[in-house]
Parts: C-alpha cells; sequence; structure tokens
C-alpha cells in the first residue's frame, strides 16, 4: 500500500525487518505538512478522558482561522470510549476554552483546549477547570500568581531509561544535574524540541533543565495569573 511504498523510498529492507510495525518515519510527513492546504485550518480539540488523567483529542476543519476562542464551534464526542459514559447515552460535549498555534502541523492550525460536559449541560467528573475558574474570579482582586514545574524520564521503545546501559546502571548522581555533554545528558534535542514547541505555540515556558538522574528533565511555565496559564 501507499505507507510501504513510502517507507521502502526511506529505508532499506534489512532496516525495516528491525523496525516496529508502530513506527513510521517523520521524514515521510513532512513532505505532506508543506502542501499548501488554502484557507481552511485544521483544529485538535483536545481534552481530558474518564481516567482523570488520559489525553483524547479530534481534529475538526474549519472554513477560516477563527480569531479568538469563542469563534470555535463546540464539538462532541463518544463518551462510552472514553470512560466516561455508558452506550445508551454515550455522547459528550467539548466546549473550547484555549486555543494554542499547533507546532506540530504549524501554518494557521490550532490547538484547541476544552471544557468537557454531559448532555445535560453539567460538568464531566474530570472537568476540574471549571470549578477553578469560578474560583480565581472570586480572587481576581488579589491578582494570584501561579507557576509550574515538572519533571519527566524519557524512555527507550524497551521501556529503558533512553541512554542508559542495557545490563546496568549509569555511575552515580552528581555529574549529571543541569550537565552538559553527551556522556551526561541523553536526549537533550527532545527537550529543545519541547522548548521550541511551547514558545510557538505561546506558552509562557519559563526555563528547562536536566535533573539528577540521566534522561531525565524538568521544565517550569510561568508566573502566570490566575487561570491564564
Amino acid at each position: 500500500d501507499l505507507l510501504d511504498s513510502l517507507l521502502q523510498e526511506t529505508y532499506p529492507q534489512s532496516i525495516l525487518m528491525s523496525v516496529s510495525s508502530a513506527q513510521t518515519d517523520k521524514a515521510v510527513l513532512e513532505r505532506y505538512l508543506s502542501l499548501p492546504q488554502g484557507d481552511r485550518v485544521c483544529a485538535t480539540y483536545v481534552w481530558i478522558d474518564g481516567s482523570g488523567e488520559g489525553l483524547r483529542s479530534k481534529v475538526k476543519c474549519l472554513d477560516s482561522k477563527p480569531s479568538k476562542v469563542e469563534d470555535l464551534p463546540n464539538w462532541n464526542y463518544d463518551g462510552s470510549s472514553c470512560y466516561q459514559a455508558d452506550g445508551s447515552n454515550s455522547d459528550v460535549y467539548l466546549k473550547p476554552v484555549k486555543m494554542y498555534p499547533c507546532p506540530f502541523t504549524r501554518g494557521d492550525n490550532l490547538l484547541v483546549l476544552c471544557e468537557t460536559y454531559n448532555h445535560n449541560d453539567e460538568p464531566m467528573a474530570t472537568n476540574n477547570r471549571k470549578k477553578c475558574v469560578e474560583i480565581m474570579k472570586q480572587a481576581e482582586s488579589q491578582h494570584p500568581w501561579f507557576g509550574i514545574e515538572q519533571e519527566y524520564t524519557l524512555f527507550d521503545h524497551d521501556k529503558h531509561p533512553f541512554g542508559w546501559p542495557k545490563n546496568g546502571f549509569p555511575g552515580p548522581q552528581g555529574p549529571y544535574y543541569c550537565g552538559v555533554g553527551a556522556n551526561k545528558v541523553y536526549g537533550r534535542d527532545i527537550e529543545t524540541a519541547h522548548v521550541r514547541c511551547c514558545l510557538y505555540a505561546g506558552i509562557k515556558v519559563s526555563g528547562t533543565n536536566a535533573e539528577v538522574m540521566p534522561a531525565q528533565w524538568e521544565f517550569q511555565v510561568g508566573p502566570c495569573e490566575g487561570i491564564s496559564m
């Protein structure tokens, strides 16, 4: 099929045999991301599913780029497939609350963060943002500031920490925190790409650094006022 043909153009058969069937070559995608799409835009709606942690998304194609988030239409999805409803009444509704330029598809395309509501227009159990907005409005005169710091660890396809020896462990803690050099930090290109994506999208990322464990990184966002983060 088309995918096989595209892969054959990029990889020799010996390499393809060792590549997981779930992997694709992103360079092939780049050829198509550069195609013109006219005035239409793709808006990727993103929401939190019934687990309270997992993210879901679906793409809506719009006739033009909206100038503000209020111009985006509400949408819906099958909540029974997202741990949020049973099959007899499964519609869950998406209300856009924030939009960002999409660093993955670029151009005028958008990432759209959404709140979720049931068929009675009641917030879903995992829609904690609505309550947070109400509290922030009550405290608006106090101008509350917030910042977040998140650490993450990169893993290889075999679920082994990225860059670690396959049959052992890296050296003792010490040289890795804010480290410099290929023998001290692993995955800096991923960390750099992440920060550039945040800057492109207009997220107020304020810093990043390698952490105390090899393949572990940290980034910070803020300070931001109220729920503007």
